[in-house]
């Protein structure tokens, strides 16, 4: 994938823990071009590739901008970008992919929870800008942490989103059966936000009747995976017949790279995708959150950052 050289052009504080990055050439030129969705790589000052959504109007070509939540207990990519990233220094992206796109709805409901708001915001901006239906409820802990609320209260839209503080009255919060309690054929529902955000709204949505492919949805991070009963196994490298073993507390990725055998990684939560590897043979353990349900059954690749196998031999289309 190619990769960009950016410059940070501004630095903004937009909430507690949360600061934004305004990207843009260094020459001045046009960016490409990006969809509502869209994220792009990041390699963070200190080695680490990260991913953040652009939360930007996705009509704009001069600037990206990304917002970054301090995690406390980051492993160095949120640190990295609050502490040791300044305006003035270069960066190396790559450019916007979008794996959460918004698809043609008559009526669209956008969850956002904390951080998630990112991606949901450059949505919001398309869906106003093509004068859709929409509805956007953002939840975070408190104002102090809701990133983007003066931007959105000055907003064109701002009728159509509401606020949902945890540290608020009762009567602000989102109650969410009342929001979603009729399926429509015509409504689509996308959320973003942590794990327990994304699977309350979704299990809410099951509950009530939500058809899978209306509901959409995009994780920032994996929850923690128990892994007590994880047992060693092997892989095999189709393209040389070799077979290495996968010891219970080493990924396949940390395997395979003690033998000189590199996969590219990102996350290495099983969240962006950027190591999919095919899978010719064995039965895969995943662990991930990229692939649908109907992907995994399917049984033909896997995120070797942190999946797993159920089978003695798992071979790869290396």
């Amino acid at each position: 994938m190619a990769q960009l050289t950016v410059k940070v052009l501004r630095k903004k504080q937009e909430a507690l823990d949360i600061a934004s990055f305004e990207l843009v050439k260094p020459d001045g030129s046009a960016l490409p071009g990006f969809s509502a969705g869209s994220h792009i790589d990041v390699q963070v000052p200190g080695g680490l590739t990260r991913q953040y959504s652009l939360c930007n109007d996705a009509a704009e070509q001069h600037r990206y901008r990304i917002a970054v939540l301090r995690d406390p207990v980051s492993r160095g990519g949120s640190t990295g970008m609050h502490d040791a990233l300044k305006e003035g220094d270069t960066l190396q992206i790559s450019e916007p992919r979008n794996h959460f796109p918004l698809v043609h709805a008559e009526r669209t409901l956008l969850f956002a929870g904390g951080i998630g708001v990112t991606p949901l915001l450059s949505m919001a901006q398309r869906l106003a800008h093509i004068g859709a239906d929409f509805r956007m409820h953002y939840c975070t802990r408190s104002a102090e942490r809701t990133a983007f609320r003066d931007e959105i209260a000055a907003s064109a839209y701002a009728d159509r989103v509401e606020f949902h503080h945890d540290d608020g009255d009762a009567a602000q919060k989102l109650q969410l059966e009342q929001v979603i309690a009729q399926p429509h054929a015509g409504t689509h529902l996308y959320v973003c936000g942590p794990t327990g955000f994304i699977d309350w709204v979704v299990k809410t949505a099951e509950r009530l009747g939500w058809p899978k492919d209306h509901v959409h949805l995009e994780y920032f991070g994996a929850a923690p995976q128990d892994t007590a009963g994880d047992r060693a196994f092997q892989v095999k490298i189709a393209s040389s017949g070799e077979t290495y073993e996968v010891a219970a507390d080493e990924t396949v990725v940390q395997a395979l790279q003690k033998h000189g055998i590199e996969i590219l990684t990102s996350c290495e939560q099983g969240v962006c995708g950027t190591c999919i590897t095919r899978v010719l043979q064995g039965e895969c353990d995943h662990r991930d959150l990229y692939f649908t349900d109907e992907e995994k059954a399917q049984n033909d690749q896997f995120t070797p950052c942190c999946s797993r196998s159920k089978s003695p031999v798992l071979v790869l289309d290396l």
